[in-house]
């Protein structure tokens, strides 16, 4: 079985790593990309990076007391829809997030990869709203609830990335709420442990869960090793530089999840 699996990564790092524009059909492959040293050799640079995290940090995001409040169905109302609007906020950010890589990307094809997911996030961020209504929350509510400093804390880190740094930054201080909030849809989704019937954030599991925010999630992975091919390189110390912003970002996300719980 492992031997299966390094097989395939050394055919997809071959092909990734080919000359490409050369020619029709499915191009070259690289058979001699082992023989360049990478600082997360024969690993996938996601793996490399979730890796390099501290012990159990991970694990406090997706199996966060929050989350296993909305796996059982136990989590005080009032604090999902704390969150609901907490949420709603940090979207608007995300979205100016969203922008700031359109605007760093060096391709007409990124450039529009990018304005798209703004657009998305504009329409997720309605049916945002619509979700809340459910919940008895208002657009009014949601709009007059003051930024929690947990919410501008992280917000405000991940523009600071994007602004000082290059599009490999502000994606990887993203990518914990890409990554982890897949990860947590589909762990809830398929654990027979979770709540089913009569759980009020059934749907909420559903939602991310879905095939649409899976794929997302998968195009994200995707990219995310493109852009380590450029702006990692062969660079350790670049490396070490992108895990510890991926790790800040970890550390953001639980504290939201903290911010839920404490209502603050």
């Amino acid at each position: 079985l492992n031997a299966c699996k390094n097989a395939i990564h050394y055919v997809k790092t071959a092909i990734a790593q080919s000359l490409v524009g050369i020619g029709n059909g499915n191009g070259p492959i690289n058979h001699f990309h082992p023989l360049r040293w990478s600082p997360y050799q024969g690993k996938t640079f996601i793996q490399a990076v979730k890796e390099s995290l501290p012990t159990g940090l991970w694990s406090d995001f997706i199996d966060h007391p929050f989350v296993r409040g909305i796996a059982d169905g136990t989590l005080p109302t009032e604090s999902f829809t704390y969150y609901l609007k907490q949420d709603y906020l940090y979207l608007q950010h995300y979205a100016r997030a969203a922008a700031l890589a359109a605007y760093k990307s060096d391709t007409m094809n990124t450039v529009g990869a990018n304005a798209s997911i703004v657009l998305h996030i504009t329409k997720e961020s309605q049916l945002h709203l619509e979700y809340c209504a459910r919940w008895g929350i208002t657009k009014e509510d949601v709009l007059s609830t003051p930024e929690s400093v947990f919410n501008s804390a992280y917000s405000r880190y991940v523009l600071d990335k994007g602004q000082s740094g290059d599009l490999l930054d502000l994606k990887i201080s993203m990518a914990p709420c890409l990554l982890g909030y897949g990860e947590i849809g589909l762990k809830l989704f398929n654990d027979p442990a979770t709540k089913k019937d009569g759980n009020p954030y059934w749907d909420w599991i559903c939602q991310y869960a879905a095939d649409d925010f899976q794929e997302a999630v998968h195009v994200g992975m995707q990219e995310l090793e493109v852009l380590a091919e450029t702006y990692v390189s062969t660079s350790e110390a670049r490396f070490r530089d992108v895990c510890k912003t991926f790790e800040q970002a970890t550390r953001l996300e639980v504290m939201f999840w903290e911010m839920g719980l404490r209502l603050c």
